[in-house]
């Protein structure tokens, strides 16, 4: 067989034991869809009349239509929270020994993460999808065409994607479990210091900075214009930089960690 050959056919049997892993253990798979709809939820129905009357451009007040303008930040979200689900995992593996194992194989070493990574992305977009389906369920109204479904599902998985490295990048790095379940929380926070609850322009001026300069609120910007028909602007190819820097970095982070044996 080629090195091609045996890199998918170990992604692939790692990639079969990760998701036989996460259907049995599903509540890492439940918190990440759960602590989206939560907010979701408490947004809404708790918020929602009250919050809508500063976003009355995206389809008027009451929380009928405030879950129009929050459900794309809450879907951002939940690709952070399924970065904490993956630096917990990964965590596992790492302090269970079964990584440190794998390497003394004869498989092809890359082959790990990217199994981790690929199940990780998968398990993120279903929670989405699911995120989304309760949002629907409440009443959230989108006019995104055929092609604009595309463009989102091609944002959230570059999204996932670069989430996903930087939550394997956490766990190969963290020392304990605690630290690499931690680790993720300001990424899971972000979305609120952004444009994903409230629009930037209603904060102070230094926060606003902040708000509207941080990776998530291109992301959030890109995503409503292409759910709901809102100016896009060049949020589009800012997210995509953000995109593929986190990407990067979370790589760069996690391959760091990972070749440590070799150098050690």
């Amino acid at each position: 067989m080629s090195t091609v050959a045996y890199a998918v056919a170990d992604s692939t049997t790692l990639l079969r034991r990760n998701i036989k892993n996460q259907l049995r253990y599903p509540t890492t798979a439940l918190s990440i869809v759960g602590i989206p709809v939560l907010f979701l939820l408490l947004f809404v129905y708790v918020f929602g009349n009250v919050l809508g009357q500063g976003v009355s451009p995206i389809g008027g007040a009451g929380h009928d239509d405030y879950v129009n303008y929050v459900l794309p930040g809450l879907i951002i979200m939940t690709a952070a929270t399924g970065s904490l689900g993956t630096a917990v995992s990964t965590s596992v593996d790492m302090t269970e020994g079964i990584i440190a194992r794998f390497k003394t194989m004869a498989i092809f070493r890359p082959s790990i993460l990217i199994a981790r990574v690929i199940s990780s992305v998968l398990q993120t977009l279903t929670s989405m999808a699911l995120v989304l389906a309760v949002a629907w369920a409440m009443g959230f109204h989108p006019n995104a065409t055929p092609l604009e479904w595309l463009a989102v599902l091609g944002l959230l998985t570059a999204a996932s994607l670069a989430l996903t490295w930087l939550g394997v990048a956490f766990g190969l790095a963290a020392k304990t479990l605690d630290a690499a379940s931690n680790a993720p929380f300001p990424l899971i926070l972000l979305p609120f210091v952004g444009s994903g609850i409230v629009p930037t322009d209603t904060m102070p001026t230094g926060l606003r900075y902040f708000a509207e300069y941080q990776p998530f609120t291109p992301m959030i910007e890109t995503l409503r214009g292409l759910l709901l028909g809102t100016p896009i602007g060049n949020n589009a190819y800012i997210a995509l930089a953000w995109c593929t820097a986190l990407t990067l970095l979370g790589f760069t982070w996690a391959m760091k960690h990972f070749n440590k044996d070799r150098t050690n």
